[in-house]
């Protein structure tokens, strides 16, 4: 038998809301304390860096704004593989899609287009990889996940 998100389990089906940042019971709920508290420093096959931000966007601007945001991040990873994916890249630029502000991801992107051109990809990847390792580390950000 499959163990379904506890998460899921308790908002969807038993609160009838969309996640636990809808219950009036977050900020108490031992469970999502704990999660929040381990997303801060770590990961599991998830990002969770930008746990804590993400929530309060959702709170501020509903899910429908955080959806669209999450689709220009969508629109510049398929850029990052489609361009610049030598083939060991996808959790790389994942991450970077998840933590980068958009603007960020843009720039570099561009500036890699404009100092890559012909270089074979695996240079065009290096190129990319160092331009957004710059801006993660400007920002004290990371581009791995947090073991």
């Amino acid at each position: 038998m499959a163990v379904g998100c506890p998460f899921i389990t308790c908002a969807v089906k038993h609160k009838q809301i969309e996640f636990c940042w809808e219950c009036d019971e977050s900020e108490s709920c031992a469970r999502w304390r704990g999660h929040r508290a381990f997303s801060r420093t770590r990961d599991t096959f998830v990002c969770y860096q930008k746990l804590e931000a993400n929530i309060a966007f959702i709170r501020q601007n509903g899910v429908a704004s955080f959806e669209r945001l999450h689709k220009q991040r969508e629109r510049q990873l398929r850029e990052m593989l489609d361009g610049f994916n030598e083939g060991r890249s996808k959790t790389f630029y994942s991450i970077a899609a998840t933590v980068l502000e958009i603007d960020d991801l843009k720039s570099a992107i561009a500036r890699a287009k404009k100092q890559s051109a012909g270089l074979a990809l695996i240079e065009k990847s290096k190129l990319l990889h160092a331009l957004l390792d710059e801006i993660a580390k400007r920002k004290r950000l990371v581009l791995k996940l947090r073991k």
